[in-house]
């Protein structure tokens, strides 16, 4: 589900924008050539101007997750479900993280760390 970006995060809104939308993407909500909202409906539901949507929307281009046609919108280049396995781990650690009282921050950093260091 889109929604506002949240302006006090020290995160661009477009990278904002560019994450929850690949986060719609892997997570099935959003299927390889669907249509995505207009840009002056995503100006109202991100609550930014459009020139933020439309780098989101250059980044999204450039990274292969969206098409556009000229007149007619933007829509999604390719699916990338993430398969529901992997979801329901992440769920579990997301609920495990929150009940010992560690925030989203703090559980990013030592998710990356992890990745780092971890050899496969």
């Amino acid at each position: 589900m889109l929604r506002k970006v949240d302006k006090h995060s020290g995160i661009p809104a477009y990278l904002q924008i560019v994450n929850q939308i690949k986060a719609e993407i892997l997570l099935g909500n959003l299927k390889a050539g669907q249509q995505l909202p207009t840009v002056r409906e995503l100006e109202t539901i991100f609550d930014v101007n459009i020139n933020t949507i439309l780098k989101a929307f250059d980044r999204l281009k450039m990274e292969g997750y969206l098409v556009a046609e000229q007149g007619v919108g933007y829509f999604v280049a390719k699916e990338l479900n993430v398969d529901a396995e992997i979801v329901s781990a992440i769920r579990e650690l997301v609920s495990k993280m929150k009940s010992r009282q560690f925030d989203l921050y703090t559980t990013l950093v030592l998710i990356e760390e992890v990745w780092r260091n971890e050899r496969i």
